[in-house]
């Protein structure tokens, strides 16, 4: 862990670690992944086959053992204990009234002259959601991809997900018959986002690829980029915290192992003005670990990967935090939202002492689907418009192509494009 002010020689060189926490070394996968989504477009569902075979440790006998039944989503659910159906219930409620707040609207302008201008708003036609699989299965996941994707209006949803050993996660199952799902794929890992981006047999072609994966995952979602559109390069789980005397250290300690749980490559950083805060912290941390079952993963994460920085004072704090620009960002002070205009990048924001990071990954509303690796400078949460497209609407009367009609045409000239200026021209009295 990195434990250091911003006072000593070697702060900067720390520091600059700490931007670099989301690289992800695509490039020695990038052959792997070439190869697998080659295969793919050659063979589709045969080299779908031999790809779960060798990654998932089983090999289906049919192209039909490749999908998931809804009647085994809807046995999934029916025997769900009811207490954790509610609570699934409460969630997918959330995040779809949410969502439906973002919803953008089409509209159009008249002018005086006859000029009608606009903007249509429509989904696409398909979406592909990779949901992670392997050790562990994430249903809110599942809910965070589709219910955007439904408010939005997409007709056709296709989720993937891995099946080790031919095993789906029942949890998994039950929230895509919640969600009303019913193309749901076995498929995992950089198969899966070919298969989406291109299609095979029985796996259809989709617009757009949302959802979180590993490094082999990222690395397919970027290659085929362009021939379908995807929500982002997604790389580890990382929370900030910006914090000062009035947090409870003890609080913050099991929030920054919120996300080192999730893998060795978690980043979880603090940074505070309160030296008596950041001391009481790295104790509680160590108290923290002993009580999780994931310590091995979460204490790998902290000790390799977190940063706890005591800064000269809550200014300075901010600035550094804007710099890292993190996927989770907590502000664990008193008036939180005195801050919140100084706070310019960071994925979702969570505003006082009793918001962790954990209610947004599950019930609050907002999408847990996040900008990482200091990308939420220009990248925003996954949201309703990803599965939206913007068209353009313009209609001229012959009064108003009269009015700017020799503009556009000088210009058209000034460019060299004769054609451009003469089809305006035609149309002037």
């Amino acid at each position: 862990m990195i434990f250091t002010t911003t006072n000593t020689t070697d702060f900067e060189e720390s520091f600059n670690e700490l931007l670099q926490r989301g690289k992800m070394d695509i490039a020695n996968v990038s052959a792997i992944v070439g190869n697998i989504i080659n295969e793919i477009k050659q063979d589709k569902n045969k080299a779908l086959k031999q790809h779960i075979a060798k990654f998932d440790n089983w090999t289906p006998d049919s192209d039909d053992a490749l999908k998931i039944s809804t009647e085994s989503m809807k046995k999934a659910y029916d025997v769900l204990d009811s207490e954790l159906k509610g609570a699934l219930h409460l969630s997918y409620d959330r995040i779809k009234i949410y969502h439906e707040k973002q919803k953008p609207k089409s509209w159009f302008d008249d002018e005086p002259n006859g000029t009608i201008l606009g903007q249509r708003v429509t989904p696409v036609d398909s979406a592909g959601l990779y949901i992670p699989g392997g050790k562990a299965a994430y249903p809110s996941s599942l809910l965070m991809n589709v219910i955007p994707a439904q408010v939005a209006g997409v007709e056709n949803i296709v989720v993937c997900t891995p099946t080790p050993d031919n095993e789906p996660n029942e949890l998994l199952l039950a929230a895509c018959h919640l969600c009303g799902v019913d193309q749901v794929y076995k498929v995992g890992g950089a198969s899966a986002i070919a298969a989406m981006a291109y299609g095979t047999e029985n796996i259809p072609k989709v617009d757009v690829i949302t959802g979180p994966g590993n490094i082999f995952v990222a690395t397919a979602k970027k290659m085929v980029f362009g021939d379908v559109n995807i929500d982002m390069i997604a790389g580890p789980s990382e929370i900030g915290i910006l914090a000062d005397e009035s947090a409870n250290a003890s609080h913050l300690a099991i929030d920054m192992l919120s996300q080192a749980e999730h893998d060795e490559m978690a980043s979880s950083i603090l940074i505070t003005p309160s030296k008596k805060l950041a001391d009481e912290v790295k104790v509680e941390l160590e108290n923290w670990l002993q009580k999780l079952p994931r310590q091995e993963i979460a204490r790998k994460s902290i000790e390799e990967r977190g940063a706890i920085i005591v800064s000269k004072d809550m200014d300075e704090a901010i600035k550094l935090m804007n710099e890292i620009a993190p996927e989770h960002l907590e502000v664990a002070t008193n008036n939180p939202f005195e801050l919140l205009p100084f706070i310019k990048h960071a994925g979702a924001i969570f505003m006082g002492h009793n918001t962790p990071e954990a209610i947004g990954d599950y019930v609050a509303g907002p999408n847990h689907t996040l900008p990482t690796g200091g990308t939420a400078k220009f990248y925003s949460p996954l949201g309703v418009e990803n599965f939206m497209k913007k068209t353009s609407i313009i209609s001229f009367s012959s009064r108003a192509i009269n009015e700017i009609g020799e503009a556009c045409a000088l210009i058209a000239n000034t460019e060299g494009l004769t054609a451009h200026e003469q089809s305006v021209r035609v149309r002037l009295k």
